[in-house]
C-alpha cells in the first residue's frame, strides 16, 4: 500500500460505543486515514475525534453536518468510505445520500426494513456505487450461523434467543433476522406444529418469523451482544451460542469490510459474502 493513497474514511455516529472503536481501528490502519467524523450528540460536538475514541490527536473534529462531510470527503484522491453506526431511525437516509455523493457505505446499523435494503439497492446499483451492510462484523457470529445451517439439515425444531445492552433501539437484532433468513434458504419448515398454544401473556413466546422459527429478544444493561440458536430432537438439545465480551472483536470485520467494498459497483448483505 506504500505507493497508494489511503482509504478517506467518515465515522457517522462517531461518539457512540461502536463509532469510537472504528475510529480507533482506522487510526491503527496503514491504509485508511479518517477524513470526517459525524455525531448528533451536542456533548461532543467540536471534540477531536481522537480523544473521544481515546487514541490520541487526530485533528478531526466531530461534526453533526453529515452532508458537509460527504462533501469534503468527495474532494479526496480516491473515492471515500463512510462507516455508519448510528440509530434506525436516520440510517436509510444517511446511508441514501453517501451513496448520492459516490461514497461507499459500510452500514453496521441494524433496523432497515427488507423494503429499505431493496430501494437502497436498486439505487447502488444505479450509481455503481459499492456498499456493504453487515448485522454483525464478528467472524464468530458468521461461523455460528455457519455451523446453524448444517445443524438445520438434521433438526426440524429450532428457537433463537438474542441478548443486547438495553440501549439497543431495534428487536430482533439483525443477526438473528439474518439467521433465520440463512436457515429459510434450505427450503424447509420448522417446528412443525404438536398442539395448539395459547398465550397468556402476549408475545411470551417470541415473535414468530415468516419461517416459523421464534426470536426472544433479551434487552439488560451489562450486556454486549450474544445469540443462541437452539435446536431440539427427541431425547436431545443442540445448542450453539456466541458471546461478544468486547467491541473490539467486531473491528478486522469493519476494516475488511472497508477494503472490500472500495472494489464493489453494488450492494452487499452479510459479512459471510465478502469472506
Amino acid at each position: 500500500m506504500a505507493n497508494e493513497s489511503p482509504i478517506p474514511v467518515v465515522v457517522n455516529g462517531a461518539a457512540g460505543k461502536m463509532g469510537r472503536e472504528v475510529i480507533k481501528a482506522v487510526a491503527n490502519a496503514e491504509d485508511m486515514i479518517l477524513v470526517g467524523a459525524v455525531d448528533r450528540n451536542p456533548d461532543y460536538r467540536g471534540q477531536d475525534a481522537g480523544k473521544v475514541a481515546g487514541c490520541g490527536e487526530l485533528e478531526v473534529p466531530i461534526v453533526d453536518d453529515l452532508q458537509s462531510v460527504l462533501v469534503l470527503a468527495t474532494q479526496e484522491k480516491v473515492q471515500g468510505v463512510m462507516v455508519d453506526f448510528t440509530h434506525p431511525n436516520s440510517v436509510y437516509d444517511s446511508v441514501r445520500s453517501a451513496i448520492a455523493y459516490g461514497i461507499r457505505p459500510v452500514v453496521g446499523t441494524t433496523g432497515l426494513t427488507p423494503e429499505q435494503i431493496q430501494d437502497l439497492a436498486d439505487f447502488a446499483e444505479k450509481a455503481s456505487t459499492g456498499c456493504l451492510i453487515i448485522p454483525n462484523f464478528c467472524i464468530g457470529v458468521v461461523l455460528l450461523q455457519q455451523a446453524a445451517i448444517q445443524a438445520s439439515q438434521y433438526f426440524d425444531h429450532v428457537e433463537i434467543i438474542e441478548l443486547h445492552h438495553n440501549q439497543k433501539a431495534d428487536a430482533p437484532s439483525g443477526t438473528a433476522i439474518k439467521t433465520v433468513e440463512m436457515l429459510s434458504e434450505l427450503g424447509k419448515t420448522y417446528n412443525p406444529t404438536s398442539v395448539k398454544e395459547t398465550e397468556t401473556i402476549t408475545g411470551a413466546r417470541g415473535g414468530l418469523t415468516g419461517e416459523n422459527i421464534r426470536i426472544h429478544s433479551v434487552r439488560l444493561p451489562g450486556l454486549i451482544a450474544h445469540q443462541e440458536v437452539i435446536f431440539g430432537a427427541p431425547g436431545q438439545i443442540y445448542t450453539l451460542r456466541h458471546d461478544t465480551m468486547d467491541r473490539a472483536c467486531y473491528m478486522p470485520g469493519v476494516l475488511l469490510a472497508i477494503r472490500k467494498v472500495t472494489q464493489l459497483k453494488s450492494l452487499v448483505y452479510g459479512l459471510e459474502k465478502i469472506l
